[in-house]
């Protein structure tokens, strides 16, 4: 099958986490009662993009958090393949906005914890508070999130990016 998650010319690994569509509504009200359940209360989510958008959304709206943003960083570019370090990509998020702010940086996975550090470090020059969150969290990630649904080490196919793109019908 061809995925969003293979560069060109590589393979999916065998064995990996897939996570489905009702398995991702459940995972998000877990994280999401977690947060609540230590006393947090963020007053924005911020969503990594692109894996962070659906969880960041589904969680904001569990909390009752109205205040969403995104910064949209570009790391892993296919299995085991990124960048040599993560990188903003415009729009980017207006920051001084966030200024005495509790946030609460929502992503899909700390596969590295690269992406979740850098934007971790920027909105904590800005905001009074900043925790993450994560659906799943890697034992090799520099980050250890301060929410986290699963552990694993095994590749995750996300039910957003595990068809590709759609193309125009013909």
């Amino acid at each position: 099958m061809t995925t969003t998650e293979a560069a060109p010319g590589q393979d999916l690994p065998t064995e990996r986490e897939v996570l489905d569509w009702t398995t991702f509504g459940a995972a998000t009200r877990e994280v999401a009662q977690t947060v609540v359940d230590s006393g947090y209360v963020p007053d924005v989510v911020v969503s990594v993009a692109r894996g962070g958008l659906p969880p960041g959304g589904a969680i904001a709206y569990a909390l009752g958090t109205k205040a969403v943003g995104t910064m949209n960083v570009e790391f892993y570019t296919g299995v085991d393949s990124t960048l040599p370090e993560p990188q903003l990509l415009p729009p980017l998020l207006d920051t001084d906005a966030l200024a005495g702010l509790r946030a609460l940086v929502v992503d899909d996975v700390a596969d590295s914890g690269e992406t979740l550090a850098l934007v971790e470090r920027l909105l904590s020059a800005h905001c009074a508070e900043v925790r993450t969150a994560v659906l799943y969290a890697k034992p090799r990630s520099v980050i250890a999130p301060d929410y986290v649904w699963r552990r694993t080490d095994l590749w995750i196919t996300f039910p957003w990016s595990a068809l590709p793109p759609v193309r125009p019908a013909r």
